[in-house]
């Protein structure tokens, strides 16, 4: 493992709450219903795919478009006003890893923007050498579009990669990058992450050591 690839939200950080909430106050903005379950068949996915396949609001690109940066820009509101929470073991990993001189990337859908304020209000943007985010790619997860040019960015093979994910649209976007993937499970169970190359509850206690492992095992398989 010459490299690891994070995820953002439900890796590094936990703003799921401030998500659901920006989509309801949209949903109540455009007087548009939310199917039930939307938010977690959505979850790692670009809002381009989530309006129109998983909400139904729109097909027409201008109007996605515009209702995507609505619903961030109430994200983004949201965080200022609440913050987020940095999850267990993920600042102490990305500490141990720059330790080490692994390189550190994200992979993630999450608009630049949004990244850039969280990274404004904890400080965490100093642990990553490349940012590929959903602004960059023309396809989201599952597509692999986003790891490829995290490890392309980093300089590495893709194979000598390591991703950690939450979401089962990001564990197949990993697959089909051909980056073996430790699933932690924040977002799904560890009974639903079987289709990782490792799965763990959380972050707490990770180190690079444990993660050259679960690499070493997949090339190994």
């Amino acid at each position: 493992m010459k490299g690891v690839i994070f995820d953002w939200d439900g890796v590094v950080i936990d703003s799921s709450a401030e998500h659901e909430r920006s989509w309801e106050i949209l949903s109540e903005e455009i007087s548009r219903p939310l199917p039930e379950g939307h938010f977690k068949r959505g979850f790692g996915k670009k809002n381009e795919v989530i309006i129109p396949e998983i909400l139904g609001w729109a097909k027409d690109p201008a109007e996605i478009s515009k209702l995507a940066e609505r619903k961030e820009t109430i994200y983004r509101e949201l965080v200022r006003d609440r913050g987020v929470q940095i999850l267990p073991g993920a600042r102490e990993l990305l500490a141990a890893l720059r330790s080490e001189k692994i390189p550190r990337a994200i992979g993630s859908s999450t608009p630049r923007q949004n990244l850039e304020a969280i990274f404004s209000a904890t400080g965490l943007g100093e642990f990553f050498d490349a940012v590929a985010c959903g602004d960059d790619v023309a396809n989201g997860k599952p597509a692999p579009d986003v790891f490829l040019l995290a490890a392309q960015m980093l300089a590495l093979a893709p194979a000598d990669c390591l991703v950690i994910e939450d979401a089962h649209a990001g564990i197949e976007a990993a697959h089909r990058a051909g980056i073996p993937v430790l699933a932690v499970a924040t977002t799904n169970s560890l009974s639903e992450l079987g289709a990782a190359t490792g799965a763990l509850e959380s972050l707490a206690g990770v180190t690079p050591t444990m993660l050259r492992e679960i690499h070493s095992r997949a090339a190994e398989g």
